[in-house]
């Protein structure tokens, strides 16, 4: 099977980068816009990946048991390889807002939560390591300088097509998507409550 790379960053890998900056309970990220500054380029690479999952219910009697006898894969046996067409030298901005949510305590404030972002974004600190999408391919981030502008070969309207917006985990991990265009390398992504997102 090849995997094969959305035009631009979904929002759900943007909210992800946002969230290893900063998460709490008390804070929902929400993705307003992504700007998009290098061109879209492609590029196919080959992957070396373990061909299949231990079996949940061998794991299950291992837990059972308490032991971890016969839980494991041998991967000389069970490699393959696998093509993937991905983004490569890509550069966003992505623009968000937080809204405080029900675990919001008394101490919790948006001053607070922004400030407590904004330094950590400053500083380069974040609980995991933002990715664009999978582990294997890392993000860095930093505060926008300057004026950054999108490159040229961005001018002008394109629709991107159906593009993953989020996953719906309280509704047993339902994907939800959205029809997104962008103008001028920009992508206004809409809220979730919109009538265009769509299960």
């Amino acid at each position: 099977m090849e995997r094969v790379s959305y035009d631009v960053i979904t929002p759900s890998a943007a909210r992800g980068i946002i969230e290893a900056i900063h998460w709490k309970p008390a804070v929902r990220w929400q993705i307003d816009r992504i700007i998009v500054l290098n061109p879209i380029r492609f590029e196919t690479i080959r992957r070396n990946e373990v061909g299949s999952k231990i079996a949940a219910g061998v794991v299950k009697r291992a837990r059972a048991a308490g032991s971890t006898a016969g839980v494991y894969t041998i991967v000389e046996e069970d490699r393959q390889q696998r093509a993937s067409v991905v983004l490569r030298d890509v550069a966003y901005i992505i623009e968000a807002h937080f809204e405080l949510t029900a675990a919001a305590g008394p101490s919790d404030n948006e001053g607070k939560h922004l400030d407590i972002f904004n330094r950590r974004l400053a500083r380069g600190q974040c609980y995991q390591q933002p990715c664009l999408g999978t582990r294997e391919f890392a993000a860095d981030f930093g505060p926008v300088e300057g004026e950054p502008v999108p490159h040229a070969d961005l001018a002008g309207t394109r629709d991107l097509g159906w593009m993953l917006y989020d996953i719906d985990y309280a509704r047993g991990m339902q994907p939800r998507f959205f029809r997104a265009r962008m103008v001028d390398g920009v992508i206004t992504v809409p809220p979730p409550q919109s009538d265009e997102v769509v299960s």
